[in-house]
């Protein structure tokens, strides 16, 4: 990227989400033509490796005579210099696990559908969202490619990793499709990108028609898992689905695949590609596990006071049984948590079931709250009781460590946290 002579000025953004006052170089007539002749090679560009699908990534492929296939650089993705900076600026060096096998797939030629599963911190956003500015025309100033959020705050979080992938490429507009941007009657959405929620979507495409969803040509869903939990999502999602052209590329991602899922992936992906993250190995191999073996919760608290005492702590999250409605907190909250500075889980109390069971996808949600995009993180159990704790270890074939909080074993602890 040294060779690129840009001058990057403060990215801003107007009330309706557009990017503005970024400068990048023209392209001569020569460049662009020489762009245009690569597209074809992208193909047989990332057909030079092999997908190994053995311990990472598990990939079922609509036509199953189709090789696999996966990048180990972004370079070899030949995104334009804009797009790549963008990545190098987000601090990128390598593409993530889903990142290496979904991206190849989102670019190919045919456009693909895709279902992939991958949870909060393995770089899904940068993925799909790197794919929708790849396959914007600039030139064409209508939508083209729309991103479904379930909720507000999400829609928020993910306009903001494409205003950082996308600050060096200006051409490109964004808007914003939530409640509380009141556009006029008779408006005409000229940016190429719409993140919005569904209700609000529903809207600009057939009441306002703000939108003309014939032209839209890649279409992501995004925490699908969370939006068949939010009400009336799942049938405002279907219904914009049903709008948009056959040949729309739909991408749909995941935290879980359950059965609920599934069913209403279906109907918004028909025929896709699916990609599993093997998310216990994914998550397990980042996290450092131990527990404290306790008597009763006077020792629990205890054993966590000495713990807090002896190690630095940036931000922790404590799970218990708790059945309380209320949540007695600090501001830490109202301003969200910054997942990022997570280093350590405490969990107080196992996560079990109605039946006494151990809940083990709650266990691995638990603990994955750190640990996120391959950093380090770090796991404590407070534990009463082996039985619920042997179990766990053994779904996971992976072994637990044993901490003396009264003793030296918190000089390593505070390595791995630290």
């Amino acid at each position: 990227m040294s060779s690129l002579e840009i001058k990057e000025e403060k990215v801003k953004a107007d009330t309706n989400g557009v990017l503005i006052n970024s400068a990048t170089p023209e392209k001569t007539d020569e460049e662009e033509k020489e762009d245009k002749a690569a597209q074809p090679s992208l193909n047989k560009l990332i057909r030079s490796n092999l997908v190994d699908t053995t311990n990472q990534v598990e990939i079922l492929q609509r036509d199953p005579d189709s090789l696999l296939y996966f990048v180990k650089s972004f370079e070899e993705l030949r995104l334009i210099p804009q797009l790549l900076q963008g990545v190098c600026a987000m601090g990128f060096n390598q593409p993530s696990k889903i990142q290496e096998s979904a991206l190849p797939m989102m670019l190919a030629e045919p456009p693909q559908k895709l279902i992939a599963q991958s949870q909060s911190g393995t770089g899904k956003t940068a993925a799909f969202f790197l794919a929708m500015l790849s396959l914007v025309e600039p030139v064409d100033t209508f939508l083209q490619c729309l991103c479904l959020s379930p909720t507000y705050k999400l829609a928020l979080q993910t306009r903001k990793v494409i205003e950082q992938n996308g600050k060096f490429y200006p051409e490109l507009k964004l808007a914003y499709g939530v409640r509380g941007n009141n556009l006029e009657r008779g408006h005409k959405i000229g940016e190429q990108i719409v993140i919005g929620t569904p209700g609000t979507m529903v809207d600009w495409c057939s009441k306002l028609k703000f939108i003309k969803p014939k032209k839209i040509k890649v279409f992501v869903l995004d925490e699908a898992d969370v939006m068949i939990a939010t009400q009336g999502h799942q049938d405002q999602s279907i219904r914009i689905q049903r709008m948009l052209p056959r040949n729309c590329q739909m991408l749909l991602f995941s935290a879980t695949f359950e059965d609920s899922v599934w069913k209403f992936a279906q109907k918004v992906v028909p025929d896709p590609n699916i990609i599993k993250l093997k998310r216990e190995e994914e998550t397990l191999d980042t996290i450092k596990q131990y527990y404290v073996l306790c008597t009763n919760r006077d020792e629990k608290f205890q054993a966590l006071c000495n713990l807090y005492g002896a190690i630095t702590i940036a931000q922790a999250m404590i799970f218990c049984h708790g059945k309380e409605k209320v949540l007695v907190t600090t501001n830490v909250c109202a301003r969200g948590i910054d997942v990022e500075q997570l280093s350590v889980v405490i969990n107080f109390d196992l996560p079990v079931d109605k039946d006494g069971n151990p809940d083990n996808e709650t266990y691995l949600h638990r603990i994955g709250r750190t640990g996120h995009f391959g950093k380090r993180g770090l796991a404590v159990n407070m534990v009463d009781s082996m039985n619920i704790l042997n179990r766990i270890q053994e779904h996971f074939n992976k072994k637990i460590e044993r901490l003396d909080t009264d003793t030296d074993d918190l000089d390593e602890i505070e390595k791995i946290a630290n």
